[in-house]
């Protein structure tokens, strides 16, 4: 089966979703490109500032693997959409609906000595995107500047 076909069989609302997160990827693809990263965490909490005021949501389970599943599925199909994309994406289209989350940033050392970094997102103390790397590695959390100060 082709993925058009398979993309064909999917829900109108799974197709929907998966569109948006696919341009979200894009979009934040871009961004990452063209801006500074403390720029963009400032464009992305400033979305989940103004969707909180709006009238915070909490989502079914089945929503949240959902939307981690459109980000990560979408991200195969945009040009080098890794683990901080993704997150970056989740949390964008997370704050979309409502549901405030957090970005985590870590570092690990492998096994032969070299440094690997990964993000993920959480939510309520539980990730909810990337996790499994997290199962690989022991990380240790980087603190993220505040996009709200000077620097």
């Amino acid at each position: 089966m082709s993925r058009l076909q398979r993309f064909l069989r999917l829900s109108s609302a799974t197709r929907r979703l998966l569109l948006a997160g696919g341009l979200v990827v894009f979009f934040v693809r871009i961004l990452l490109w063209v801006l500074s990263f403390k720029r963009l965490v400032w464009l992305v909490e400033r979305t989940a500032l103004r969707s909180a005021r709006l009238a915070p949501v909490h989502l079914a389970e089945e929503k949240n693997r959902d939307i981690a599943w459109a980000v990560t599925t979408a991200a195969r199909y945009v040009l080098r959409s890794r683990c901080l994309t993704q997150a970056l994406a989740a949390q964008w289209l997370f704050a979309w609906f409502g549901r405030p989350t957090l970005l985590r940033i870590g570092v690990a050392k492998a096994d032969d000595e070299a440094l690997v970094a990964h993000a993920w997102l959480e939510s309520d103390g539980c990730v909810i995107l990337g996790e499994e790397a997290l199962e690989a590695e022991e990380y240790a959390v980087l603190p993220l500047p505040s996009p709200w100060t000077r620097s």
